[in-house]
């Protein structure tokens, strides 16, 4: 049974991949996309503390969650995304 509220907070603790989210059974679509939307969220800041020189543990690349929330149809979520470079407009 997967931990939901830990995936929630730090999803790369509960999963090797974003692959391992679709594969899970035991999960609707809906919390898929909220654990997919933090791991992406998660990859961004990574990304912007390399950008500052501050290199972090990258597992998984952006290309692989935003892939995995195509693959569920879930589209960019501007409106609760912040207008900076973590992923904002």
């Amino acid at each position: 049974m997967t931990d939901i509220k830990r995936a929630l907070v730090d999803p790369a603790a509960v999963f090797r991949t974003p692959q391992g989210v679709l594969d899970a059974r035991d999960l609707s679509r809906q919390q898929k996309i909220e654990i997919l939307r933090r791991w992406e969220y998660d990859v961004r800041e990574v990304l912007v503390a390399e950008e500052e020189n501050m290199p972090g543990p990258l597992g998984v690349g952006l290309d692989e969650v935003l892939k995995a929330l195509h693959a569920l149809g879930a589209g960019v979520d501007t409106e609760h995304s912040p207008p900076t470079k973590e992923g904002g407009v």
